[in-house]
């Protein structure tokens, strides 16, 4: 890995997924984020989300996005701003050239994005987007595509798991820069048991360490990989 694009349909899912990996790498890859929609206007019906009280709360979580990719020593990133929980409602063309756009831009070599077997349909769009921006002939110097898991997504869509076949294993300072990173975004945690909390990542680091013999470790995907 030399240049990472992670792929984010909302701010603070990169840090769930690739929260450990950035603190680890910190300084020894050049890592860029890109978030395609912002994660708050869900909440609000859709005739409010132009609203000035949204794009506030819009405009909030950015901040903390900023902030936390700072913890971890990110500083390349980009906000597309769709909305949040109606990508179904943009067409995938779209999204897919929104990619494409910062893949040819960024040159990546490798790429991390969401998992088909998220419980968010938002998670899942991206998902299918980045397939479709990183087929093998149309970006020829992405030579691997990951995907993570998000906590409170990915483990509660029952009826599918996500099952990783590749483990960075992580210090115990990479989950503390991890927790320090979530923990900025201040309208998204709460108390364990609820996943986004100090416990649960813990937890999930430590479950994902033991699975692969370490200590602690965040898990991956690869589902695509080219040998040049």
């Amino acid at each position: 890995m030399n240049k990472v694009l992670i792929i984010a349909a909302h701010p603070d899912d990169d840090v769930l997924g690739c929260g450990g990996l950035m603190s680890k790498y910190k300084g020894q890859v050049e890592f860029k984020v890109i978030f395609i929609a912002e994660g708050s206007s869900c909440r609000f019906n859709k005739e409010q989300i132009h609203e000035e009280d949204v794009l506030k709360v819009i405009k909030e979580r950015n901040s903390f996005a900023v902030k936390a990719l700072k913890i971890l020593g990110v500083e390349n990133y980009n906000f597309h701003d769709l909305p949040c929980g109606r990508l179904d409602q943009v067409a995938i063309i779209d999204i897919n050239k929104i990619i494409e756009k910062e893949i040819q831009n960024f040159k990546p070599d490798t790429i991390f994005t969401h998992s088909f077997d998220d419980t968010n349909n938002d998670h899942i769009i991206v998902h299918r987007a980045t397939q479709m921006a990183t087929r093998p002939l149309s970006r020829s110097f992405v030579e691997k595509v990951y995907t993570y898991e998000v906590l409170s997504s990915s483990e509660w869509r029952f009826t599918h798991n996500f099952s990783p076949n590749y483990f960075e294993s992580l210090s115990k300072e990479d989950v503390q820069n991890k927790w320090a990173a979530l923990a900025e975004y201040e309208s998204e945690i709460k108390e364990f048991p609820y996943p986004r909390s100090e416990e649960g990542i813990i937890s999930l680091a430590k479950y994902r360490g033991m699975q692969s013999a370490n200590t602690y470790a965040e898990a991956f995907k690869l589902i695509r990989q080219i040998i040049k």
